[in-house]
């Protein structure tokens, strides 16, 4: 209980000032690419407090001059610290409007341009992706939790249809990355903080240019796969 309140206590602090170093750098960044960079350092830090160390494999699937749509099996809220430290790629979340109305940490998030999606509303849910859409045609990498949420028992669970409109309308590849570990750190709906180590495997790319939304299934389908067949994978 003590590592959890040390913790606790390390991340809140880091959140407060490197969310203040992200705004006052995204004032001298039109891209948002070194914002990014400080949000890394936010994540590395929270992981070395907790005694997190992590293993990634596959990096040589991706291009850094590549856009792609990140997708992201969804065990814990330590899956964010991991993948801002140790995904060597620019990129942006797609993430729910609640984490938006943080403060401090929400506003870093729009400065850096990070992009709110309010699932409650379907006509704000679509602006969103339209937007997520515009920025990957301009170049950008948008990252994403396809669950929509933390696994509960830790299974891959079903995956929601939003972000493969977003792949078939920007036409840039989907990468599926699997994250193994972060659950025993922190499971959900639960205060505990545990050292552990974590693995973040990056797959090859998937095509989605060849898709429309009316086979998007299709490449749903083929994505949620992946995950099932590489998640038993030993870290």
């Amino acid at each position: 209980m003590i590592r959890t309140v040390v913790v606790i206590i390390w991340t809140v602090l880091a959140t407060v000032v490197l969310s203040i170093a992200t705004i006052v750098a995204s004032l001298f960044s039109k891209t948002g690419n070194t914002p990014h960079r400080v949000a890394g350092i936010w994540g590395k830090s929270i992981l070395w407090a907790s005694r997190v160390k992590v293993t990634v494999r596959g990096l040589s699937s991706i291009d850094a001059m590549q856009s792609y749509i990140f997708m992201v099996n969804h065990q814990s809220i330590y899956d964010i610290p991991v993948l801002l430290g140790y995904l060597p790629h620019q990129f942006r979340w797609l993430a729910k409007a609640e984490l938006f109305r943080i403060p401090l940490f929400g506003h870093a998030m729009r400065r850096v341009g990070y992009i709110s999606i309010d699932r409650s509303d379907r006509k704000a849910a679509i602006k969103s992706l339209q937007t997520a859409a515009e920025k990957i045609k301009d170049g950008v990498s948008v990252l994403i939790f396809p669950e929509g949420t933390r696994s509960q028992d830790g299974r891959i669970q079903p995956l929601k249809k939003g972000g493969f409109v977003l792949a078939v309308d920007s036409a840039v590849p989907i990468v599926p990355i699997i994250i193994r570990g972060t659950r025993a750190i922190t499971p959900k709906n639960k205060l505990q903080m545990k050292p552990g180590q974590v693995s973040l495997n990056i797959k090859k790319p998937i095509e989605s240019s060849k898709y429309s939304r009316k086979t998007k299934d299709a490449l749903l389908e083929k994505v949620h796969r992946t995950f099932l067949d590489h998640f038993s994978e030993d870290i």
